[in-house]
């Protein structure tokens, strides 16, 4: 499971540009309340190769499918919530999981992952705040 600044990283693929060159299909990370994204760990290396070679021959566009063998059933292995999903619904588990993890922190005693939890909380409740906001104005 990989964490950004406020929850768990949500796995999906998407289109990244590497100087010139745009690179689809790319399995990549990123974070429901700061939208951090990042290239996913186990192809990060395919991606670079991919990326160099392909703004090396000035290619505009490459389809990230088309040159790495797929690793599409171990990609999302890891992840907690993907984008098919309601980002409302997405933010609430992300909100559970860390309530839980802030119970377990207070068990240890571990004052500075209780901080952290607690920062994470706020984001994530704003996050959420916002989606229902947004959610709200649509059905109006």
């Amino acid at each position: 499971m990989s964490f950004c600044c406020g929850a768990s990283m949500i796995g999906t693929k998407g289109t990244l540009k590497h100087i010139r060159t745009q690179i689809h299909n790319v399995p990549i990370l990123f974070c429901p309340v700061c939208h951090h994204i990042e290239v996913h760990y186990l192809v990060e290396n395919e991606y670079e190769i991919l990326a160099e070679y392909a703004h090396g021959d000035g290619a505009a566009e490459v389809d990230f499918i088309e040159y790495v063998d797929g690793k599409d059933h171990l990609l999302h292995d890891n992840c907690v919530n993907h984008e098919g999903e309601e980002p409302l619904d997405i933010v609430r588990c992300q909100i559970d999981m860390a309530l839980d993890l802030l119970g377990f922190a207070k068990t240890i005693e571990d004052q500075e992952w209780e901080e952290q939890l607690m920062k994470r909380l706020k984001m994530l409740s704003a996050r959420r705040d916002k989606l229902k906001n947004k959610k709200t104005s649509k059905n109006s």
